[in-house]
């Protein structure tokens, strides 16, 4: 059995995701399953050809492999990567070189490179790779981002229930990349709301997987135009797609954290339009 499997999303208007019920929201822009033992899942999209995945090698090490749609020789032929760990320690090998990889810490990995190996440190506790790829131009290092390398952002306050910390893993402050960025948000106890007020950044599309989202717990993530939102009720460790058309944001039921990984035009991260709540429809 190949330890490799993907599905792809093609990309959507808008115009067309007014007349979605929940199924096929759900069916377009829901990463439903993201980790499943010694296995890479990988989701291709149509929306700046970004690939969102997990890899959890927990008996074995597992090798990542280009899939079809890539139509490549080796997975960052013509790629970026950017991991990050949300399980046990890791190992990743890089035609060679071994990246030590703790729990929330980050890799970035330079288009160009060949051998890319998972592994876990312990079997019992096994590494949750959470991978995202998009497709580059040019090659530059591969780069451990360790915690205290992050650019930390604290924003919100209690009262509007959205006091949250901003960890800026790959960015273009700390790492060079063509387009990929990478971060983690966690919200405080209390606090229940993330980007809010929303935004749309037109330049770019972003996928977010949440996680840390308690058992029993679930989170409401909103999406669409301002003019016309939807919502997606989303599990602990599953993803969504947001295209640049579309708004980002979301409550749970409880706090929670998330990864957030983005591509497009430029490496701007405040490059946003901000769209007040009181003007969402």
């Amino acid at each position: 059995m190949s330890t490799v499997e993907f599905i792809e999303k093609l990309a959507s208007h808008p115009r067309d995701v007014k007349h979605y019920d929940t199924t096929m929201l759900r069916e377009e822009f829901l990463i439903e399953s993201v980790f499943e033992d010694d296995k890479v899942k990988l989701t291709y999209t149509g929306y700046d050809r970004f690939v969102a995945g997990g890899a959890v090698p927990k008996s074995e090490a597992i090798k990542l492999k280009p899939i079809e749609p890539m139509k490549a020789n080796y997975f960052c032929e013509r790629r970026e990567l950017g991991i990050i760990n949300i399980g046990g320690d890791a190992k990743i090998l890089i035609d060679g070189i071994v990246y030590q990889l703790g729990h929330k810490e980050a890799l970035y990995v330079t288009q160009g490179s060949k051998e890319i190996l998972f592994e876990s440190k312990d079997s019992a506790l096994p590494a949750m790779l959470y991978l995202n790829s998009a497709p580059a131009h040019k090659s530059f290092s591969n780069k451990l981002i360790k915690h205290n390398m992050v650019n930390l952002i604290e924003l919100g306050n209690e009262k509007d229930s959205n006091r949250r910390s901003i960890m800026q893993f790959i960015v273009a402050s700390t790492c060079e990349t063509c387009q990929l960025q990478m971060g983690i948000t966690e919200l405080q106890p209390g606090s229940v709301w993330n980007t809010m007020p929303p935004h749309t950044h037109d330049r770019r599309m972003e996928v977010y997987l949440y996680t840390d989202v308690p058992a029993g717990h679930a989170i409401c993530h909103l999406m669409g135009q301002p003019n016309e939102t939807r919502h997606i009720w989303i599990q602990n460790n599953q993803a969504v797609i947001s295209p640049n058309w579309s708004i980002h944001s979301a409550a749970g039921t409880s706090n929670y954290s998330f990864i957030w990984g983005m591509a497009g035009e430029n490496l701007d991260f405040s490059d946003m339009d901000v769209i007040k709540p009181i003007d969402l429809k």
